[in-house]
């Protein structure tokens, strides 16, 4: 029998990205537990606050919403989440995430499968927040 390893991350102990907008920490990764089929953490939104426009082009995206009310837009639809809600974002279909509610909202979310690598797994499609800021660490 083999000893189970720790695979547990705490995202107090990750440092944000803001780089597209919001406060986005990866926490099951590659890089942060060995994983092989995809990503994910969590997303904390201020009012009026987005993630930029970009698409996945080998990867699916889970977005589920746990606190908040968001609207995803895919390739120009617009979309209302609220607490509980759900949606599938699609391989290559651009997608925006804004928060249009008057509190902090709270979201979770996961990518897979892995792009060949982690530089190809993401298209920008507008103009980035934090530009300078460096792309969130997967792999």
């Amino acid at each position: 029998m083999t000893a189970a390893r720790t695979l547990k991350v705490s995202v107090a102990q990750i440092q944000p990205n803001r780089r597209r907008g919001g406060d986005l920490r990866v926490a099951l990764s590659p890089r942060t537990v060995g994983a092989t089929s995809g990503f994910g953490g969590v997303l904390w939104l201020a009012p009026g606050e987005f993630v930029a426009e970009h698409y996945h082009p080998y990867s699916e995206e889970f977005l589920h919403v746990v606190r908040g009310e968001l609207v995803v837009t895919l390739d120009d639809e617009p979309v209302p989440l609220g607490p509980g809600d759900s949606v599938l974002v699609p391989i290559g279909v651009r997608h925006r995430l804004t928060n249009v509610g008057d509190h902090q909202a709270h979201a979770v979310f996961h990518l897979s499968p892995l792009a060949p690598r982690p530089e190809m797994g993401h298209v920008d499609t507008e103009e980035l927040p934090a530009p300078d800021q460096p792309n969130p660490v997967v792999g």
